[in-house]
């Protein structure tokens, strides 16, 4: 099937791709790395973003993709199940089947197993279409990808997104996490959305971890998954290790 939307006859923008770590507490193990947009040299991602317009959107979505799995496919140990994870903007995918067709030939050149794929939607993207968004999610899910849903509690769409989607994976976003240790509100807020994803089989990840602090409080209201500067910053085409003390905080907390 093709795509009327889908534009290959625009130039690529020049970008590479940051590693960083998410921690499994339950197994004491890295879970997997997201895949961050750099610049060349490592410049923000938003000085990459910034050069994203309507006309080169569908492009620069497909080339993210693309170049995260070819990286991965690099430096992932071949040993670890480890799953990528990648941001995907749902504006860029016009006919979902025919919007993957460079995901699926660059996985396959590489040999990086489908299943260890998860795609992330920022609650920050402001969707039109909600049964467009539905469908992209139907058919990414039917290829065994992960579908997650990023910055959870700071978005546009909030809990209906969660109950309308549902996702395999949702990221508590990171002005929840920040000083969480020490105060209540967010500490009901956070196992208020621990216990509901609990009951529609979703998995909880926290971002922006930053102290030990807040992942013991993390630990202890039963988020399982954990990403932030407190584990591993993001490394330019690398893989970092997480805090030697991960593993060891979440024994004591379990």
């Amino acid at each position: 099937m093709g795509c009327a939307g889908c534009r290959d006859d625009v130039e690529s923008l020049d970008f590479t791709m940051a590693f960083q770590p998410i921690f499994d507490a339950v197994e004491g193990r890295v879970w997997g790395h997201e895949a961050l947009v750099r610049g060349p040299g490592g410049e923000s991602a938003m000085s990459v973003l910034g050069q994203v317009t309507d006309r080169n959107r569908y492009r620069f979505d497909q080339d993210c993709r693309v170049r995260a799995i070819e990286l991965a496919a690099r430096l992932f140990p071949a040993e670890d199940d480890l799953r990528l994870s990648i941001n995907f903007m749902p504006r860029a995918v016009y006919e979902p089947a025919a919007c993957l067709r460079a995901t699926l030939a660059a996985a396959a050149r590489a040999g990086f197993p489908l299943s260890s794929l998860v795609f992330e939607l920022t609650e920050d993207e402001r969707v039109e279409d909600p049964e467009h968004l539905a469908g992209i999610v139907e058919e990414y899910r039917r290829q065994g990808f992960t579908m997650a849903v990023d910055d959870f509690g700071a978005g546009h769409a909030g809990l209906t997104r969660l109950v309308d989607l549902r996702p395999d994976l949702v990221k508590i976003d990171m002005h929840l996490v920040r000083g969480i240790d020490a105060d209540a509100a967010r500490q009901a807020v956070v196992g208020a959305v621990v216990g509901l994803a609990a009951a529609l089989d979703v998995v909880v990840l926290a971002e922006g971890v930053e102290t030990e602090a807040e992942y013991a409080t993390l630990l202890d209201l039963g988020v399982p998954l954990f990403q932030g500067y407190w584990f591993g910053r993001p490394t330019l085409e690398s893989l970092s290790s997480v805090h030697p003390q991960a593993a060891a905080v979440a024994a004591v907390a379990r």
